[in-house]
């Protein structure tokens, strides 16, 4: 990413950093316990409550690679549209410890930019995750098939609830062209 694009973006990141705090809302808490091997490898996002980045984007996913030094590889894939490329955006998470491998930091742009996710639910055979943040802004439905029905998708955004969220604010994310709104 060039510099005149990080100019642009760090004044959106820091305002959305300052406005995210929590409140008085409970902290969000999980019983989830995480396997990280085998939470690692693509996840396509199915639905999320986006911030700016994800904003407009397709077929996005978020690929997790275990480091030797502990920490996690994590790539955010995207297209702009189902004719462009795909897109990567790098990143590194690393898990607090004493929280069953759920709560993480992600840090970007070498740690200018530093987010705080919580794996909220998975799966047993992990296969489907929901991941929230801190404030409850953010959200999202992550699965390993691109494509999930509505039913299943419904399900897993209606979790979001018993967490302190609207599911109303979950979007879905077009992961095949059939997905995209009809244009009039």
């Amino acid at each position: 990413m060039n510099i005149a694009v990080k100019t642009l973006l760090l004044p959106a990141i820091l305002l959305m950093a300052a406005c995210s705090t929590s409140g008085s809302k409970p902290p969000l808490v999980t019983t989830a316990q995480v396997d990280l091997p085998k939470y690692m490898g693509r996840w396509w996002v199915i639905a999320n409550i986006p911030y700016f980045a994800e904003n407009g984007k397709v077929a996005t996913a978020d690929v997790y690679a275990l480091k030797p030094n502990g920490r996690i590889d994590n790539v955010f894939a995207y297209r702009k549209a189902f004719d462009q490329p795909e897109q990567k955006m790098q990143a590194e998470a690393r898990v607090y410890p004493g929280t069953n491998n759920t709560h993480w930091q992600v840090r970007f742009w070498g740690g200018l930019i530093r987010a705080q996710l919580v794996i909220l639910e998975v799966s047993p055979d992990y296969q489907w995750a929901i991941i929230g943040n801190p404030d409850r802004s953010l959200a999202w439905v992550f699965a390993r098939n691109p494509v999930m029905d509505d039913a299943q998708l419904k399900t897993l955004s209606d979790k979001f609830r018993k967490y302190g969220y609207d599911p109303a604010k979950l979007k879905r994310v077009p992961q095949v062209p059939a997905q995209l709104p009809a244009s009039n």
